[in-house]
């Protein structure tokens, strides 16, 4: 079969041992050489699954090798039990064969970390000791061959205790009506090593070097009474341990093992684990739910692999001819540009690798990057993918995403950070109004403020405030409508009709004079500060909206920021008196066709069409979009606030104009 010679399988062999060897090792795995041929009939099949799996593991990381998510990596890319058998045989092929000479790190790596373990799932429990053993013994020379000499050395001396251990046991066993036999074994060299460096000993140290099992063919009803018997008469005859007591009889493993393990001080004071469980209790332990594999710790995967794999081990035990060789994929698995692997629900995206990843990668997650290619949030993952998340400071988590991904953990961040930043935007807004309420000197009044937000026609706070922090909703026009609703309680309005004709409006710029005359430069749109200095960080105030064309000044914030205002703002006097020291001159560069939002006042006779007339003449104005109007009608005045997008004070200026040939319309003022 040609699928067996590849550099992992031929590596320090000749051309015809690892063909010979790999075909032999497959049909002890599965139940002999005809089931074997009927398994592996198709070449081609195989031939492609190897190649898949050969690139994978070129690809990936040495590093995750090891690790479960890998292991289900994979065996998910495989897809095929026959596969990992294959693969598993070709690598303990390889290892027999393997030369010193020439030696191999990544063969060994892989028999230890990847197919040692993949034999212990399946049951292959002689496969992975050995794949241990081998790897153990090219890459710890030294320590394998200690440990082997030292089991060499003491083997007689060894045999000759477990015979006399075990008599002396047989012999109390054989005057009660138990049924039983007894099986013993010696840890391997592997097994040994890992003892000696987690108890920080050397090979006498391993007081459990060897184990006995002891199997009643016990009935059902009888099962836990006949253990603890012989429990009683092996404690009675020598002393137990009780720190490595474990009862697994009154309350078995949550996989189903049943057993008692004690470890008992027999003759010339040494120390023998002995293992207690009925036929039953063996079987499962041995090929049911609590294989041994599981049983000793390993994790194993819940879903579709793990049912994939009980499948495997009933075929490679009961020598079925028509083993199962399908494998449903519920589950991808995806790699870091690190090497660190992830293990995701089918059809998981770009942002839910993100937020798997980290919390804060997630929420400032703008794309991703698979091999060259930019991908965007929401496309969805392969198993193998090599992904590098994208990111930037000013991404925010939008309500958008929680469409966009199906784990779990992403969906529960996404909400969190929703909440927080709503949270963050009424508090703002708050701060925001509360302080403008205070510098026209208004009263704070809760039931007012309810009456008010009901008035302007929001239904829930957390909306309205949102529309502020939003700029949806000028806080100006909310202070009006809030006086508006502080005289209605006061009983302060009269009805009285009066024309339009007697209304003045006042200049508000005529108090501004001054800072005109201080602070007005010349005109362009990029902003340039002092020096013609080009590039600075600014923000446009939010308080007086400039727009290209009005004569401005900058202002530096506590931050370090600059902010742009209208030499007419409202708060420009104050600021100057107080910090003067803060102002900069500024004024616009070019200009680059940017659209700024203004509101206009509009005040007139009461008319049944005005809002009609109004809207029509914006409609008629190239390149301008009307973002909001709002019209109260009063005394026979209306009074109202007409939110605009435009680019310049020119076409401010026209607009004004225009409006104010509207029958009715007394005046037209910028806010």
């Amino acid at each position: 079969m040609d699928i067996e010679k590849t550099r992992r399988t031929d590596v320090g062999a000749t051309d015809k041992a690892p063909r010979e060897v790999t075909w032999e090792l497959l049909a002890a795995m599965v139940g002999g050489a005809e089931v074997r041929d009927k398994m592996f009939a198709d070449e081609a099949t195989l031939k492609a699954g190897v190649e898949r799996l050969e690139a994978l593991l070129d690809e990936v990381p040495r590093t995750a090798l090891g690790t479960e998510n890998f292991h289900s990596l994979f065996i998910t890319t495989a897809g095929d039990m026959r596969l990992i058998l294959l693969m598993t045989a070709r690598c303990l092929t390889a290892m027999r064969a393997y030369d010193t000479e020439h030696p191999q790190p990544e063969l060994v790596e892989e028999a230890a970390s990847l197919y040692a373990p993949l034999a212990h799932k399946l049951g292959l429990y002689q496969v992975k000791t050995e794949l241990e053993d081998l790897s153990l013994k090219y890459s710890e020379h030294d320590v394998y061959y200690h440990i082997a000499h030292e089991l060499n050395q003491k083997k007689r001396e060894r045999d000759a205790y477990i015979e006399k251990f075990v008599q002396s046991i047989d012999e109390r066993l054989r005057q009660t009506p138990l049924q039983y036999h007894i099986k013993q074994r010696t840890k391997s060299i592997h097994s040994i090593w890992q003892k000696m460096q987690k108890q920080h000993v050397d090979v006498g140290g391993v007081y459990d070097l060897f184990a006995l099992r002891i199997i009643l063919d016990s009935p059902h009803d009888r099962e836990h009474a006949d253990c603890w018997q012989v429990f009683s008469i092996i404690t009675d005859m020598y002393q137990s341990n009780p720190k490595r007591m474990r009862d697994w009889l009154s309350k078995p493993k949550q996989n189903g093992y049943e057993s008692l393990h004690i470890t008992v001080l027999g003759p010339d004071d040494r120390w023998v684990e002995v293992q207690i469980r009925t036929e039953r209790m063996d079987d499962i332990a041995e090929h049911g739910l609590a294989a041994h594999w599981r049983y000793k710790g390993i994790k194993s995967t819940e879903g579709g692999i793990e049912a994939w794999l009980s499948n495997v081990r009933s075929a490679l035990e009961t020598g079925e001819q028509e083993p199962v060789t399908g494998l449903v994929e519920d589950e991808v698995f995806v790699f870091t540009p690190r090497g660190d692997l992830f293990r995701l629900p089918m059809g998981a995206t770009v942002l839910d690798f993100a937020y798997a990843i980290h919390t804060q990668v997630g929420n400032h997650c703008t794309g991703g990057k698979i091999g060259s290619k930019n991908v965007p949030l929401r496309h969805k993952l392969q198993s193998g993918d090599h992904v590098e998340i994208q990111t930037a400071n000013n991404q925010s988590p939008k309500q958008g995403w929680l469409g966009m991904v199906t784990t779990g953990r992403a969906r529960s961040k996404i909400r969190q950070s929703l909440k927080e930043a709503e949270a963050g935007q009424t508090t703002l807004a708050k701060e925001l109004l509360e302080r403008k309420m205070k510098n026209r000197k208004l009263e704070y009044s809760e039931p007012t403020l309810m009456h008010t937000i009901k008035r302007l026609g929001y239904k829930v706070v957390t909306d309205f405030y949102r529309a502020i922090a939003e700029e949806k909703l000028d806080v100006n026009q909310v202070l009006e409508a809030y006086q508006t609703q502080q005289r209605h309680e006061r009983g302060e309005e009269e009805v009285v009709t009066r024309s339009a004709s007697d209304f003045v409006m006042q200049d508000p710029n005529s108090q501004f004079s001054t800072l005109h005359s201080q602070l007005a430069s010349g005109k362009d749109d990029i902003l340039v500060i002092d020096q013609n200095l080009k590039g600075i960080d600014f923000q446009l105030a939010k308080c007086c909206h400039p727009i290209y064309g009005d004569d401005v000044f900058g202002f530096v914030s506590a931050s370090g920021g600059i902010r742009i205002h209208r030499t007419d703002c409202p708060n420009a006097r104050q600021m100057l008196s107080r910090y003067p020291y803060r102002f900069v001159r500024a004024r616009w560069a070019s200009k680059r066709g940017s659209q700024y939002s203004i509101t206009l006042h509009i005040v007139g006779q009461d008319d049944m069409g005005i809002v009609n007339n109004i809207t029509s003449i914006i409609s008629k104005e190239e390149k301008m979009l009307m973002r909001s109007i709002n019209i109260d009608s009063n005394d026979g005045l209306f009074s109202g606030h007409l939110t605009v997008m435009l680019e310049d004070t020119d076409r401010l200026q026209s607009l004004i104009r225009k409006l104010k040939t509207i029958k009715g319309v007394k005046n037209v003022t910028r806010v």
